[in-house]
């Protein structure tokens, strides 16, 4: 009988994600020096990476609890599929494509001149991703809040954080497309608020935002469906992985349109929010080995309370400036409570036991 295998140290999750601190950081420190030619822009670059870094973390912390939550149900080969896989395109895709995707489309240039604009005139590359902050919030706000209240809006929900809401709240899942309704009438309302053609394009930007999210939900659920009939590396897996990274693309919104206001250096900005994508690849694969999401009860809601907070805060950003910071730190605020709570949770009940 082979002995039961020991959990692996804490510092050996984090191992990718220090070599890709120390790459990653060197790297900027010589696109720095490279860009200015001094000391001082070394440094400059190097500091404005590692907030980058940072800002990743906190606004991806309840990322990180969401993808293991989701990353249980799948299986081993799509689990390492999406660790690796799903990390370059998190890394690549959503930091430097997706960036240059909206400069081509928004002002109907090429891939490589937008890369080149990225490269020598950075202010007028970060203006045109401004511009297109109010169709991203719209499309990422409806996304977030509808993967929130899927999570709220359950009738198999048993366990309930704040007792007197979500208890209501999950016995509202027998009326069919509540959620919908919910989130299209406050897409609507927030509509009005707004002037000329930026009402029509936050409207359609949610409608999208929506659709999309309902498509890669009846995709999962196909997939799920055939489960009897597929093989093992199927069931559970590119359901799950497509609902993932459409999720991940739906954090990052927010966070590469905020990195703008750090630096208008595209290069600068993707090694940033790389190295925190690395940490929060490794907090989620903490998540899952470790059982971390079993063991404290309420840690899982308090990620998805953020992913609401996070979702009417993109909403917010098409009428007012909102730091980068507040969004931060509210989730993790709201994650470090749940987190507490789940504590005296347990220590309660071993004081009872």
């Amino acid at each position: 009988m082979t002995a039961p295998s020991m959990p692996r140290p804490a510092l050996s999750y984090l191992k990718w994600a220090l070599i890709s601190t120390f790459l990653g950081l060197a790297l900027g420190a010589w696109l720095g020096w490279e860009t200015t030619g001094t000391l001082s822009g070394a440094l400059t670059a190097l500091f404005i990476c590692s907030v980058l870094a940072v800002l990743e973390i906190s606004l991806s912390f309840d990322n990180a609890i969401v993808n293991a939550n989701k990353l249980k149900e799948m299986t081993p080969v799509w689990q390492r599929r999406f660790l690796t896989w799903g990390i370059i395109i998190a890394v690549f895709g959503m930091r430097i494509v997706f960036p240059l995707l909206i400069v081509v489309i928004a002002a109907g240039v090429g891939p490589w001149t937008a890369m080149v604009m990225a490269a020598v005139q950075p202010e007028r590359y970060a203006e045109i991703m401004q511009d297109a902050h109010l169709p991203i919030a719209a499309f990422g706000g409806t996304f977030l809040m509808m993967v929130a209240l899927g999570f709220f809006v359950d009738e198999d929900k048993e366990i309930h954080w704040i007792e007197w809401l979500e208890a209501r709240v999950s016995q509202y899942a027998s009326v069919r497309g509540v959620e919908i309704a919910f989130v299209l009438l406050l897409a609507l309302l927030f509509s009005r608020l707004l002037e000329g053609g930026d009402r029509d394009v936050f409207v359609y930007s949610a409608i999208y935002g929506l659709l999309t999210f309902l498509l890669v939900e009846v995709l999962g659920r196909f997939l799920d469906k055939s489960q009897e009939t597929t093989s093992a590396a199927v069931r559970g897996g590119l359901g799950a992985f497509l609902y993932l990274e459409v999720l991940d693309a739906s954090f990052s919104f927010d966070g590469v349109i905020g990195a703008f206001a750090l630096s208008h250096n595209l290069f600068v900005i993707a090694i940033g929010l790389g190295i925190g994508a690395m940490y929060v690849r490794a907090m989620t694969i903490i998540l899952v080995e470790r059982g971390t999401l079993a063991e404290y009860r309420y840690l899982e809601h308090g990620a998805f309370y953020a992913i609401l907070v996070l979702s009417v805060i993109m909403y917010l950003q098409t009428l007012l400036p909102i730091p980068e910071v507040v969004t931060g730190l509210g989730g993790a605020g709201l994650i470090g409570i749940a987190l507490w709570s789940s504590i005296r949770w347990n220590r309660g009940r071993e004081t009872a036991e």
